[in-house]
């Protein structure tokens, strides 16, 4: 059985689109980035080679040929201090290409949204996020299943439609 594509593989072979929903309010409590934050530090925007990662670099490379990449983020509000945190630094997203934008909790309640966060690719192939109860990274899983795939999909599309562009948004 041949191993499960990592999500820089999916994104490099992306052809037209890779939307990213994200639903929980702390990811990776201890990641060094969000330490440094917590304490006042920071980005000088101007100073991209201070901030830019190959992450980024990724999906730059994904966006310059034209692959359409979007994140949606649902959120509890008051944010918590983790989500003040993406906020602040959510302009590395837009540098590389792409879209970002937040959907307030309270404005989500009539969606059916799936209990895991998921990168969908060229809406054929799923990856899903598993996180402990403490926002750490678990495990993922990558799919083809149609029914999972149009399900994570239209759960996409209808935060996307409701949701605020990163540059409207402001976190309370």
């Amino acid at each position: 059985m041949p191993a499960a594509p990592t999500l820089e593989e999916l994104l490099r072979d992306a052809q037209h689109t890779a939307v990213h929903l994200e639903t929980r309010d702390g990811y990776m409590l201890d990641d060094p980035m969000y330490l440094r934050w917590q304490t006042g530090h920071r980005y000088d925007q101007a100073d991209r080679a201070s901030w830019w990662s190959p992450w980024l670099q990724h999906v730059a490379d994904a966006t310059a040929r034209g692959v359409n990449v979007r994140r949606a983020r649902v959120v509890s509000e008051p944010v918590s201090d983790y989500i003040r945190f993406e906020y602040d630094v959510t302009f590395r997203n837009e540098a590389s290409g792409e879209q970002v934008r937040w959907l307030p909790r309270r404005r989500a309640t009539d969606l059916a949204l799936p209990g895991n966060d998921f990168w969908l690719v060229d809406d054929r192939v799923l990856m899903v996020h598993h996180f402990s109860g403490d926002g750490d990274f678990v495990s993922e899983d990558v799919t083809d299943d149609d029914a999972l795939v149009k399900l994570c999909g239209a759960a996409f599309e209808a935060v996307w439609e409701r949701a605020i562009a990163h540059g409207d948004y402001r976190p309370n």
